[in-house]
């Protein structure tokens, strides 16, 4: 069991005009990071923005070289503009979720629950400071825990937390092991996803088909096909074709990049920020004759390598300057776990993501378009106003079941 101690601060009112600045971490960041991870083979799914916010939620703690390597790595020019971003965008996130009645008479519900904790040592005196800044920008309270008399029934609280706000997808962000009694600090993000299309795919379309994987064997997947009268955002470039298909109420959208056959790493080695803007910018309504597998997704991963290799190496070394958090005692990263799970089907996605960073002791355009996605390819979950990616990942064999 825990108790949580919240700020009396409450969450600053989100200025809409700063959004644009949170959208750039996320999408900066988050492309780096799946540059990073598809670096490995096979299917892949992650959430930039559930990874960035609980980041974002460290930085608030951190001094010194340690805070100078995180906000390169988050591509942040200032505390108070990282703060002040995320703080906009992750409001705008939330409010897209609604529920509305289809001409058909069917009702189409939007669901997006995020949520941010923080769980401290119950004896350590956590800075003000700190506390009230996770309170104004992220609405996250303290849950006190013991890790020193308990880590393993700590654990089994973050992990409960975090299966509630992500719908029981993710049961156990945190494996045994991770958590000690030198662990002092765990904060997590999570969000949850579920959203149906603006235009369904045909079920009775649906039929197995040909997909032929990186090594060029084939399997069969069943292929959806999208209803041949709608008119769809479409763009194409030297290497790849991509498509952006609008979910209910066309606030949020997954564009679906395909790669040219034998061109999957160029593009993925090539799929940076300013890629991403180029994809959005160059989506044109188009009528589109369309085929994409159903499939599911699932990546665990834990971060901790992977970030320093990025630019924050100093964060996971007896170097490491928290004194933000707290002076005693002096802290580190020990731990960045992260999970997501995407699955889509011809009525829609389901995506949930959550990220834990642990904190412990020092030891001290066309007229007319066919496109069959029958190869590898990547997918963005987006917000359609700031092009935000909520999640990227990379399907390479969409019969493999998570």
């Amino acid at each position: 069991m825990s108790d949580i101690a919240r700020s009396a601060v409450a969450r600053v009112a989100a200025a809409p005009a700063a959004r644009q600045a949170g959208a750039h971490v996320v999408a900066s960041f988050g492309t780096d990071l799946f540059r990073a991870l598809a670096k490995t083979d096979g299917n892949l799914a992650c959430s930039p923005y559930s990874v960035a916010v609980a980041l974002a939620m460290t930085r608030n703690g951190t001094r010194a070289a340690t805070a100078v390597e995180m906000d390169d790595v988050l591509h942040s020019t200032s505390l108070a503009d990282l703060n002040a971003g995320l703080n906009a965008l992750t409001q705008h996130i939330a409010g897209l979720a609604h529920e509305g009645t289809r001409p058909d008479g069917h009702v189409a519900t939007v669901t997006i629950e995020e949520a941010n904790s923080l769980w401290g040592q119950r004896d350590v005196e956590w800075g003000r400071p700190f506390l009230d800044a996770l309170a104004e920008s992220y609405g996250a309270g303290m849950h006190q825990v013991d890790y020193v008399a308990d880590a393993e029934s700590a654990r089994q609280a973050i992990n409960a937390w975090t299966s509630d706000q992500a719908q029981a997808r993710i049961p156990e962000l945190l494996g045994l092991g991770i958590l000690d009694d030198e662990t002092r600090l765990v904060l997590v993000n999570a969000i949850f996803l579920k959203a149906p299309w603006s235009v369904r795919f045909l079920k009775h379309a649906t039929q197995d088909e040909a997909f032929t994987r990186v090594d060029g064997s084939t399997v069969l997947v069943p292929m959806m096909a999208y209803d041949r009268q709608s008119r769809v955002a479409y763009a194409n470039g030297d290497g790849w074709q991509a498509v952006d298909l609008p979910y209910d109420g066309a606030e949020l959208a997954m564009a679906v990049v395909v790669p040219d056959a034998g061109r999957l790493d160029e593009v993925v080695n090539d799929f940076d920020a300013d890629f991403w803007r180029r994809i959005l910018d160059a989506l044109e309504p188009t009528a589109l004759a369309l085929q994409m597998p159903r499939w599911v997704c699932r990546t665990q991963t834990s971060l901790k390598q992977l970030l320093s290799d990025l630019g924050m190496p100093t964060a996971f070394t007896d170097d490491a300057d928290f004194s933000g958090m707290t002076h005693e005692p002096p802290l580190k990263i020990s731990a960045v776990e992260h999970e997501a799970f995407v699955s889509v089907d011809e009525d829609g996605t389901e995506a949930t993501a959550a990220t834990a960073v642990v904190a412990r002791r020092l030891s001290m355009v066309l007229s007319s378009v066919t496109l069959t996605i029958d190869r590898p390819f990547l997918f963005v979950l987006h917000d359609t106003e700031t092009g935000t990616p909520l999640f990227i990942g990379r399907v390479s064999d969409p019969t493999v079941v998570p």
